[in-house]
């Protein structure tokens, strides 16, 4: 997550403007947190992965 782009996106939708700071205090007041995956999925298929990369 990025509280940088979030809060250009607010200002975009809404109008207003908020620092970086006060963007990630909104987020938090609604209940989001900076988590990021501590592993990769087991199910994971790099080959279909770079596959579909491809194609896209």
């Amino acid at each position: 997550m990025d509280a940088a782009r979030i809060g250009t996106l607010i200002g975009r939708l809404f109008r207003v403007s908020y620092t970086v700071e006060d963007t990630w205090l909104l987020l938090k007041r609604h209940g989001w947190s900076w988590q990021q995956p501590c592993r990769r999925a087991i199910e994971r298929d790099d080959e279909a992965v770079e596959l579909w990369k491809k194609e896209v």
